[in-house]
């Protein structure tokens, strides 16, 4: 079946200082929607000193040169492309990466510098980015780079992640771009929309930035110094009436989950940038966020089964996947750092713990394409999902309560493993790494078991529920 190449691919993004975590670890994690057809494979590249010195895209005509040294990465692209749209992971020196998230500059910016059709767009930022670099503040500076060289064909915003520091980036227009060092101190949520606005430009431990951002602004009336300090996004980003609708919410949602204090108007773009939780955040924690669509309230689109809800949902179906990047400096990096994957709707989906130090995934995880198969984990966890929503108020349940058993499960059985392999790493690295593999592919394959039970479960209800309704009395 053919993809529906009309659907917007949209994301929501939500990245966490070290202070504000329940084990003081770093998180940046994101949700990546589209058409509910098209599947995500898992991949591993391995280090080399010979890797390929041109990219040329399969999905667009944007093309450059590259490094001869490659380093080892993961990546959890669609279908479609292999090598592209890499979308998230780490690398072998413990850099983590998640691109992109989808924004957009104003008209009044691109009339100064259009975008560039053949430049750097969503589909090759994270395969010319996360092999390339040595730190979080390395990767910015690559990726500024290549805007600045290339172009931008579209607006994105883009995170990363290392041992010391989290960042985020924000493009503008064709050539420009902002990012922010995270505060350690607090979180900080995005929906499809530019949320920067101070940039102090003398301040480079926290602040990075295109050459020109100022003069640049200044010089096309985008800012004018008379009406008080320069905000990126006023002076470069969009605001329009859909983002009330579509946007907004999502942010008004989560500032409300992990700051109920504070009192935002959802129908304002007066949100702060960056918010203090009310209780520190965790693992579990952002799996709820990334699981909300306004749940229990009168915008709950599946509880009242309305498709036509006009608040836009976090977790919606056509959710590909969503990520959950991890890093704790104080563990081995093979353990401490941890990508939570989703793949599909994450309201009815299971995250699983993919550990850097992981040498292969299982092979039915990296198989599928846009039409359903046995042999697809992604297949089979959409399933359940699709089955999910034909009653969701009836079948939901069912799939949350087994998932989250699972994933319960899960959690204790990763501390039991971690205390092991620190047991043990040190003088025997190898049987370590060996633990630490059986223990992923156990995982992993115990998820396919119990989606399969659920596809099944669902089934026999779905059977009898069908039944019933023609049932034709009176025989």
């Amino acid at each position: 079946m053919k993809l529906n190449d009309s659907l917007p691919s949209e994301c929501t993004s939500i990245m966490v200082g070290k202070q504000q975590t329940i084990d003081g670890s770093r998180i940046i994690s994101r949700s990546m929607d589209w058409d509910a057809l098209h599947t995500i494979n898992f991949e591993r590249y391995a280090a080399t000193d010979h890797g390929p010195k041109e990219f040329v895209a399969l999905d667009s005509k944007f093309r450059c040169e590259l490094p001869e040294k490659r380093l080892g990465y993961t990546a959890t692209p669609g279908y479609l492309f292999k090598g592209e749209w890499g979308s998230a992971g780490f690398n072998s020196e413990g850099v983590g990466m998640s691109s992109t998230e989808s924004i957009f500059s104003s008209e009044k910016a691109l009339q100064y510098d259009p975008l560039v059709e053949d430049g750097i767009a969503e589909n090759c930022i994270y395969n010319i980015v996360i092999p390339y670099i040595h730190s979080a503040r390395e990767g910015v500076e690559r990726l500024g780079m290549l805007i600045e060289k290339y172009g931008s064909a579209e607006g994105f915003g883009v995170q990363f992640v290392d041992e010391k520091e989290s960042w985020y980036l924000e493009n503008a227009c064709g050539h420009h771009w902002l990012a922010c060092r995270m505060p350690e101190d607090k979180y900080f949520v995005t929906g499809n929309q530019s949320r920067f606005r101070k940039y102090v430009m003398n301040d480079r431990e926290n602040y990075l930035a295109s050459a020109d951002l100022l003069s640049f602004a200044l010089k096309y009336g985008l800012w004018n110094p008379k009406d008080g300090a320069f905000d990126f996004h006023e002076a470069y980003q969009r605001d329009e009436k859909l983002d009330t609708t579509y946007n907004y919410p999502r942010v008004w949602a989560l500032q409300q989950l992990f700051s109920p204090q504070i009192k935002n108007d959802v129908t304002k773009n007066t949100f702060p940038v960056y918010a203090e939780p009310e209780k520190k955040i965790s693992i579990s924690d952002l799996r709820t966020a990334f699981r909300n669509h306004y749940d229990g309230t009168d915008h709950d689109p599946y509880l009242h089964n309305n498709p036509k809800e006009p608040y836009r949902p976090i977790s919606i179906f056509r959710t590909l996947q969503t990520h959950i990047l991890q890093v704790r400096p104080e563990l081995p990096k093979e353990i401490g750092e941890v990508m939570y994957e989703c793949l599909g709707m994450a309201d009815l989906g299971v995250f699983l713990p993919l550990y850097q130090g992981v040498r292969s995934f299982p092979e039915i995880y990296s198989k599928g394409d846009g039409h359903a198969s046995q042999d697809s984990a992604c297949w089979k966890f959409r399933k359940v999902m699709t089955l999910g929503m034909l009653n969701y108020n009836a079948y939901a349940p069912i799939i949350k309560e087994r998932y989250a058993k699972f994933e319960a499960e899960t959690d204790a059985r990763q501390k039991e493993m971690e205390a092991e392999y620190l047991r043990i790493y040190k003088e025997q690295p190898m049987k370590a790494l060996d633990l630490l593999q059986a223990f992923s592919d156990k995982i992993l394959l115990q998820a396919l078991a119990i989606a399969d039970e659920l596809q099944e479960e669902l089934f026999t209800r779905l059977t009898a529920d069908v039944q019933q309704e023609y049932l034709f009395h009176g025989a």
